[in-house]
């Protein structure tokens, strides 16, 4: 005798409802014809009871389940009526098969898990309270229950996602149940339960849970003004208003106080605070202190208000940029009035020797060093007459009257000449 278990296939599991019909199928992997066979359905567990025996020609079933299994040869398949819970457990299918020519057998032995299941009602969900949850204060017990179903098993989820087990959440009962401990702010959020068994699903409805908070990330904003900091800066008569915000379940009362040196002054309560800028002589401090009536928590920020006139400090920025244009102008009228300078100067003085003209540029500073007057010379007119007849020849030249100047050049009686060396 030789064992293949590879000449028969069985699913290793299968699910079955409660009293709907269930067919084991079994396929075979060799012809029929001129094969023998014999063999034998067994239920393994929860106890051990004989089912059915069978060959080729004919089955014998157990006479006490007759009327529950099928076996309709040549087809080895197990089938069952109605499922009830007793039918639940491990079965075993055993057979010998003779193929032609050959003196041995074949063994092949199976098994098949059957699971009776019912079918999941719509679950519930349970708070343990419907007092106020406040964070860090009080611990919540969510229940998910099902009427009807059988082998149950549980995921909760939170906004639609899969809550994780953590130090705060803990999962009882075959995670029928979570434990929150102690909540805090990120637990708020509608919470869920799924519940599956092999042949069914179903989904809870959602369960909006929330907690009270805070405050958190507190501050103070105002859309007058510049804020640079914890220092606001307004324009002189200008009305400022100040909201103070914080994340907080529930909103939070506010209280202003000003602070002046070590005393402190309550000037009113709410979210919004107004100041009229004129009556604010220097800077001043203020804070906004936030209580959230339910945590007992509170919190509390600082800021200073300084009334300066920021729009004057941008003209001012501007005017210097308007400069600018004015400098370039007075260079500009310099470096002309300098050229003017030296273009008479040259003008007016003859050619100097060749000699001169190999002196060094510094003996040329010192020489032509001082101060030069235009001085009229009288009776010179005659002169001047000539040299307006000879440039009369001149075809650019019409109606020119000239005048003969004389260069006088005074020298300090201090030298300065070292200021060019």
């Amino acid at each position: 005798m030789s064992t293949n278990t590879e000449l028969i296939r069985v699913k290793p599991i299968v699910h079955g409802t409660k009293g709907e019909p269930l067919h084991l199928p079994v396929e075979i992997d060799f012809g029929v014809t001129g094969v023998q066979f014999q063999g034998t359905w067994y239920q393994t567990s929860p106890r051990l009871t004989h089912l059915v025996t069978f060959d080729n020609n004919r089955s014998i079933p157990n006479l006490l389940l007759k009327d529950t299994l099928v076996l309709s040869l040549p087809n080895i398949s197990l089938s069952f009526k109605r499922l009830d819970e007793s039918a639940e457990g491990d079965y075993q299918l055993s057979i010998n098969i003779f193929f032609p020519g050959q003196n041995k057998s074949v063994t092949v032995t199976k098994t098949i898990s059957i699971t009776v299941n019912v079918p999941l009602s719509t679950p519930i969900i349970e708070k343990s309270s419907e007092a106020p949850l406040v964070e860090d204060n009080d611990n919540v017990t969510l229940t998910c229950t099902v009427e009807d179903g059988s082998k149950a098993k549980y995921q909760w989820l939170k906004n639609g996602q899969p809550v994780r087990p953590s130090e705060r959440h803990l999962f009882l009962q075959n995670n029928s149940t979570l434990l929150i401990h102690p909540v805090k702010k990120e637990d708020m959020g509608r919470y869920s339960c799924v519940v599956k068994n092999p042949i069914s699903l179903s989904h809870s409805r959602a369960m909006d849970l929330s907690v009270f908070y805070g405050p958190y990330n507190l501050e103070v904003n105002s859309n007058q003004g510049q804020k640079i900091g914890e220092v606001f800066t307004v324009d002189p008569g200008e009305l400022v208003f100040f909201d103070c915000l914080a994340d907080s379940n529930p909103p939070n009362t506010c209280v202003w106080i000003s602070r002046t040196n070590n005393s402190t002054e309550v000037l009113m309560t709410g979210p919004r605070f107004e100041v009229p800028s004129h009556k604010l002589a220097q800077p001043t401090k203020f804070l906004c202190r936030a209580f959230n009536n339910v945590t007992q928590k509170q919190d509390e920020t600082h800021f200073t208000l300084v009334v300066a006139a920021s729009r004057g400090r941008e003209k001012h920025v501007q005017g210097e940029s308007a400069v600018s244009p004015l400098v370039i102008i007075t260079i500009t009228s310099m470096l002309i009035i300098m050229c003017m300078f030296v273009f008479v100067r040259r003008t007016c003085h003859p050619k100097r020797d060749q000699k001169g003209l190999h002196r060094s540029g510094h003996e040329d500073a010192t020489e032509d060093f001082g101060i030069y007057e235009f001085v009229t010379i009288p009776g010179k007119m005659e002169s001047a007459q000539a040299s307006s007849r000879s440039l009369a020849r001149l075809d650019s030249v019409r109606d020119l009257h000239t005048t003969i100047y004389d260069v006088i050049r005074h020298v300090p009686e201090t030298p300065t000449l070292s200021l060019l060396k």
